[in-house]
C-alpha cells in the first residue's frame, strides 16, 4: 500500500534553470521553410519564431508559477511492485460537500495536470441541482513533477497500480474515473485490475472502440454491413483514417525510439515547442490559444522533474514497442461506462462500437470541442459528468455513501 507521507508541494524552478532556458532560446537556430508551405509540412516557421521570442522576452514564468501554486498540490511516495518507490505529484481539490463523489482525473500526452485547472471550480461546486466531486489529478510517472521509473517495463498495470494506490492512500476506497488520451487507455487497465472493488464507474472524452466481431458482438457486427447508409459513422471513420495517414508520425517515433526523440526534446526548447505546439493547434477545435497559454503548457514539460523526454516512453511501454495495441492485457468490464463525443477528437469511430469498450450507460454528443476537452470545453465536460453521476443519471449513487449531494 501507499505510505502515509503526503507533503504539500509548490513549484519552485531555480533561477539558474530560467537563465539556461533564456540562453538556449537566444542561441536557437531555425530551419528554412518552403514558400507557401503553410501547415502542410508541419508548424509554420513564423509561428515558432513568434512563440520563441515571446518565451525568451515576454513570458513571465514566475507569474505562471505563482498561479499554478494556488492549486492544492501535494506529493506522496507510492510503492510499485517491481519498481520500488516513486514520488508522485498530484492536485487534490476537495469539495465542501460532505458526500461529494471522489473522482480521479488522468491526463495524457502532451497534456499534464494543468488540464484539470478549469474543471476544478465546476466539479467541486455544490448545489441542489448537480452533484459535487472531490477531484484528484495526478501527474503520471515521468510527467510534470512526478518521478519517472528508472527501468524498462513500466506498463499499463504499473500506471494503474500507481493511481489506484494514490486514491486509496487519500482515503478514497471507492471512486469514479475520468480521462482522455492516455487517461482513456489507462482507464481500461485500472478498470481491468480494480473495477467494481474500487472503481465504480468511469467516463472518457476519447472513446476508442474496437471493431465488433461476430462472436463477441454479433449484433454490432451485423450492423457494420449497414454503415454505408450511415453518413455520420462513415464521416467518423474517414476522419480517423485521415488522422492515421497524416497524423501519427509522432506516435510511431515515440512508440519505437523514444530515447532518440528525447534528446531533441530535452536539449532544445525550440524542438519541444514545435513538437507540442503542432498538437495543440491541430488537435483542438479552433481553440483561441494565447501565446501565454501555449508557453505555460510547454514550460511545464521543459521544467518537468524527469525532463520532457521521459514522458514519451509511455508510448513504447504500452505498445510493447509497436508489437501490440494499447489495450493489450485489458478486458471488457461491466463497470458502468460513459462516453462523450467531440467533433475534433483525433480518433473517431462509429458510436455504436463504444459498446465494445465496456458497459455503456451514458453518451453525450457535442458540436464543439477537440482532444483537450477539459481545457477547451470545461463546461461541457463537467456537464456530462454531472448528468452521468447526478440524480436521475445512469451512474448516480455508484459510490456508496457518496452521491454528490
Amino acid at each position: 500500500m501507499a505510505s502515509i507521507n503526503e507533503q504539500p508541494y509548490s513549484i519552485s524552478i531555480p533561477d539558474s534553470e530560467l537563465n539556461l532556458l533564456k540562453k538556449k532560446l537566444e542561441l536557437s537556430r531555425f530551419p528554412d521553410e518552403l514558400e507557401g508551405a503553410g501547415w502542410d509540412y508541419g508548424v509554420p516557421l513564423p509561428h515558432v519564431k513568434r512563440l520563441a521570442e515571446y518565451w525568451k522576452d515576454g513570458f513571465d514564468w514566475r507569474k505562471s508559477e505563482a498561479a499554478l501554486n494556488r492549486l492544492p498540490m501535494y506529493t506522496r511516495d507510492i510503492d510499485v511492485e517491481g519498481f520500488g518507490t516513486l514520488n508522485i505529484h498530484y492536485v487534490h481539490q476537495k469539495s465542501d460537500v460532505a458526500n461529494a463523489i471522489p473522482l480521479l482525473f488522468v491526463h495524457g500526452w502532451p497534456g499534464s495536470f494543468i488540464e484539470v485547472r478549469k474543471l476544478l471550480p465546476l466539479l467541486t461546486a455544490g448545489g441542489s441541482d448537480h452533484p459535487s466531486f472531490h477531484v484528484v489529478a495526478p501527474s503520471l510517472p515521468g510527467f510534470g513533477f512526478s518521478q519517472a521509473p528508472s527501468k524498462p517495463g513500466f506498463k499499463g498495470p504499473q500506471y494503474a497500480e500507481v493511481v489506484n494506490k494514490l486514491m486509496l492512500a487519500l482515503g478514497y476506497k471507492e471512486y469514479v474515473y475520468q480521462g482522455g488520451d492516455w487517461g482513456y487507455v489507462l482507464a481500461q487497465h485500472v478498470v481491468t485490475h480494480y473495477g467494481h472493488e474500487h472503481v465504480k464507474a468511469w467516463h472518457t472524452n476519447m472513446p476508442v472502440p474496437k471493431q465488433p466481431t461476430l462472436f463477441k458482438n454479433p449484433f454490432l457486427f451485423m450492423g457494420m454491413f449497414f454503415l454505408s447508409y450511415d453518413a455520420s459513422s462513415m464521416k467518423r471513420v474517414a476522419h480517423t483514417k485521415q488522422q492515421h495517414l497524416k497524423g501519427t508520425g509522432y506516435f510511431n517515433e515515440q512508440a519505437t525510439k523514444p530515447q532518440t526523440i528525447g534528446y531533441s526534446l530535452a536539449d532544445s526548447p525550440i524542438g519541444l515547442l514545435s513538437w507540442i505546439y503542432e498538437k495543440l493547434i491541430l488537435w483542438t477545435d479552433e481553440y483561441p490559444w494565447t501565446d501565454e497559454e501555449v508557453i505555460e503548457w510547454i514550460s511545464i514539460y521543459w521544467f518537468s522533474r524527469a525532463g520532457p523526454g521521459a514522458s514519451t516512453r509511455i508510448y513504447y511501454e504500452l505498445t510493447g514497442g509497436m508489437t501490440h495495441d494499447t489495450s493489450h492485457g485489458t478486458e471488457w468490464s461491466s463497470v458502468p461506462f460513459g462516453a462523450s463525443y467531440f467533433p475534433k477528437e483525433i480518433i473517431q469511430l462509429p458510436k455504436s462500437w463504444s459498446h465494445t469498450i465496456g458497459n455503456l450507460v451514458f453518451e453525450a454528443d457535442h458540436d464543439k470541442g477537440g482532444h483537450f476537452t477539459a481545457f477547451e470545453q470545461p463546461d461541457a465536460l463537467a456537464g456530462d459528468l454531472r448528468k452521468m453521476f447526478g440524480k436521475g443519471g445512469p451512474a448516480h449513487g455508484v459510490v456508496p455513501g457518496k452521491n454528490g449531494y
